[in-house]
């Protein structure tokens, strides 16, 4: 990166070290700390909004709703998280692939499914083999954020399900005999206070979100995870910067990053919990006024 780089064979000590830790590739390996980062924030509200509509359709008052709603909790949340995260990626760009093939492709005898394999005109594929890398990492990236988001809206909906089912009913019925339509009462009655409720669930799945993120490594993504074992393997004198295994010292940088996640996670979820809690009749918001009323004597 830097002139003095030039010759890393010249190089020795802190200088040879400062160096390797500036090659293109470790740079790629900085800036994957970034897309972990964007997919865990792009994710979760993504994750949220599936989980919403699924809770709401569980307990929707026309019976196909409704079977959709438990439908999709109950089979993302009974099959291994790893077989979505294969799954829907692969059905994803074939189906997208396979619709082009229909519109762009010439008409074909050819089957698209023949022999195990998948196969469509140059003109269908996803993203064009003369698109440039960009476009092919940003493609690979949003199919991921959309596995990622089925997966945890599954989990997401059934925590919201249950917290609309932990508000109390005698409040909703309150609500419908001063003349408040379901509508009303779903968004001024339910919704409002379903959050504190849910809280305590939608944290578990944020920490599980952060620990789910190296999976883009099985999902073709060149997350923290696949440069933390490129870079750390045993490099020979064939090499710019040859070195002996150093994945544990990668690995090690890779448990201070997610420990570090984690701590400020419920550092901010804490102080949220705490502002949601107040005035509220759960077991945080009656701490908190006796904890009011014994400062107050």
């Amino acid at each position: 990166m830097f002139a003095s780089c030039a010759d890393p064979s010249q190089l020795e000590g802190l200088a040879w070290l400062m160096c390797y830790l500036t090659t293109g590739k470790h740079m790629l390996f900085y800036g994957s700390f970034f897309v972990v980062l964007l997919l865990m924030v792009i994710t979760a509200p993504v994750a949220l909004l599936f989980g919403f509509g699924g809770a709401l359709a569980a307990r929707s008052r026309v019976a196909p709703l409704r079977w959709f709603g438990k439908g999709y909790t109950a089979m993302v949340r009974g099959v291994p998280d790893i077989v979505f995260f294969l799954f829907v990626p692969i059905a994803l760009d074939q189906g997208l692939e396979y619709l082009r093939h229909l519109w762009a492709c010439p008409p074909s005898d050819a089957p698209v499914w023949s022999n195990n394999e998948f196969n469509v005109c140059a003109a269908a594929k996803l993203p064009l083999s003369s698109s440039p890398q960009i476009w092919h990492e940003a493609y690979g990236f949003t199919l991921a954020v959309i596995a990622f988001a089925i997966v945890f809206g599954a989990f997401a909906a059934n925590v919201l399900y249950g917290a609309m089912q932990a508000v109390p009913r005698a409040q909703l019925e309150t609500a419908e005999a001063y003349g408040m339509t379901h509508r009303q009462v779903t968004r001024r009655i339910l919704i409002p206070q379903m959050w504190t409720y849910a809280l305590p669930g939608l944290s578990n799945l944020w920490m599980i979100l952060i620990k789910a993120t190296p999976l883009l490594f099985l999902l073709g993504v060149e997350d923290i995870v696949y440069w933390a074992r490129e870079l750390g393997s045993t490099k020979s004198a064939i090499y710019d910067y040859p070195h002996p295994d150093w994945r544990v010292w990668y690995f090690l940088g890779l448990l201070a990053f997610y420990l570090g996640m984690t701590k400020l996670s419920e550092s901010v979820l804490s102080r949220i919990t705490a502002r949601l809690s107040r005035g509220q009749a759960t077991m945080a918001g009656e701490a908190q006024r006796k904890q009011a009323g014994g400062a107050g004597a």
